[in-house]
């Protein structure tokens, strides 16, 4: 059993590797933070066989608690380390900004040299990671994270206030990060390195980001959504629904009813058509019709219904019989007319996917009987 000590645990990084670390076997979490005390720490570190060290000042009042939370908490946990004869591997979150000639910088700066000098003394393996503008879920808004912020604000319907749109920033995603300080764990032969990057980042300007949150909040109201399940995209929308008040988790849809039954459209994407929901009462027929180019594809999720076609230069009538004792997608072949007839005692319930947006002006829809 590896036991991993874990300081600042319960910051925006803390609690992503807690999360990561308590779905992995065989580790035991020792966790430290403001409210423990240095003997607390010393306790942790005398059982500890890896140390996460994540704590750290960004937004203090006052510009010498940079140094008493950063630089001086990195030689508080050295000594203690020397104190008890360990050599126990380090890794510490510092930050791009340490090049910088400000007191958070110096700070951190001052924090890698102490663990760089750690490491020479006592043979013991360190990792300096400088992480870049890191965002993900748990991320405090308005601290230090312009994503955080902003995709708290958008949630809680406050304006952005945007001073340059063209500014370009390098983002890292919070999971990327945990993915890179974890391999660590399991390492057979370190590198004869001390600092590391975390490799997989986007490069978006702040306009950009405006534009995908006010994208992502439209949502509900247009039904179409981007891009979302590769890249900066995905991690963006999963950061911002994470900042979604508990209130508003749900929004309504339109639902189109007339004695038939009725429709509703349920999702629109940019460039893989549409999800929809349409109800029919015992005995409907719905359809009747043909599409040139758009396709479609059926799901009776609930009673049962009689799916026709018939080629427009034919006289032979198919039919697929569907149900919910029996879940099949249907496809919906061009060129063929068809239909669908609540054959049951109950409203039927159909899925719908079109292969592309309705478009009123042109909605390739062409009504035949079958």
């Amino acid at each position: 059993m590896k036991k991993i000590l874990i300081t600042g645990a319960n910051g925006f990084i803390g609690k992503n590797l807690i999360e990561r670390l308590n779905r992995t076997e065989n580790i035991e979490l020792l966790t430290f933070d403001i409210d423990n005390s240095i003997e607390d720490l010393e306790r942790s570190i005398q059982k500890a066989d890896f140390i996460f060290h994540l704590a750290g000042i960004n937004r203090p009042e006052n510009p010498e608690d940079f140094y008493k939370g950063n630089s001086d908490l990195v030689g508080n946990l050295i000594s203690l380390l020397e104190k008890n004869k360990k050599n126990t591997p380090v890794l510490i979150t510092s930050s791009i900004h340490a090049d910088k000639d400000n007191d958070y910088g110096k700070s951190k700066l001052a924090g890698e040299n102490l663990l760089k000098e750690y490491a020479e003394k006592n043979d013991a393996n360190v990792y300096i990671y400088r992480l870049q503008n890191v965002f993900g879920k748990w991320c405090k808004p308005n601290y230090n994270s312009v994503i955080a912020t902003w995709c708290y604000n958008t949630a809680n319907d406050i304006d952005l206030v945007v001073n340059n749109r063209d500014a370009l920033i390098e983002f890292v995603y919070i999971d990327d990060v945990i993915d890179a300080i974890v391999s660590h764990l399991d390492e057979v032969e370190k590198e004869d390195t001390l600092n590391y990057m975390v490799s997989k980042t986007y490069h978006r300007t702040l306009g950009e980001v405006e534009e995908l949150l006010n994208y992502f909040k439209n949502n509900r109201k247009t039904l179409t959504i981007p891009h979302v399940g590769v890249g900066f995209e995905r991690a963006l929308y999963g950061t911002y629904l994470s900042y979604l008040p508990k209130d508003k988790f749900s929004y309504e849809l339109t639902e189109h009813s007339d004695a038939r039954g009725s429709f509703v459209e349920i999702l629109r994407t940019v460039d893989s058509g549409q999800f929809s929901i349409s109800t029919s009462k015992p005995g409907v027929t719905r359809g009747n019709h043909y599409h040139n180019t758009k396709n479609e594809k059926f799901l009776v999720i609930k009673g049962e219904a009689t799916i026709r076609f018939r080629h427009i230069f034919s006289d032979e009538v198919i039919e697929y019989p569907v149900s919910d004792k029996k879940l099949e997608v249907v496809d919906i072949p061009t060129g063929y007319t068809h239909n669908i007839t609540n054959t049951g005692t109950e409203d039927m319930v159909l899925v719908l996917w079109a292969n592309e947006q309705f478009d009123q002006n042109n909605p390739d829809t062409y009504f035949v009987e079958v």
